[in-house]
């Protein structure tokens, strides 16, 4: 993780929309890269996907700092280019 600084302001951002399961692999690379990252709706959109989510297809979302948004657009780019040509 990059270090703090106290006059940026720093608010969560959505990179990743999708199943439990891409979404903690997505997870797993972020912490591989040192991006820290968390999931939204973890519990709630596995049970019961349509409630956050219109049809329950991107029912869990990946959360980052917008500081470290550039970096994890890289590391989503190759996430969503190596399963779409999978």
């Amino acid at each position: 993780m990059k270090p703090r600084h106290p006059d940026t302001e720093i608010f969560p951002v959505e990179v990743f929309a999708g199943t439990s399961i891409q979404a903690a692999m997505l997870k797993s690379m972020l912490d591989d890269a040192e991006i820290y990252s968390f999931l939204k709706d973890n519990i709630v959109g596995t049970l019961t996907p349509w409630w956050t989510d219109p049809g329950g297809a991107g029912a869990v979302k990946v959360i980052v700092a917008n500081r470290d948004l550039d970096e994890a657009k890289v590391v989503v780019k190759k996430f969503v280019d190596n399963m779409t040509h999978n």
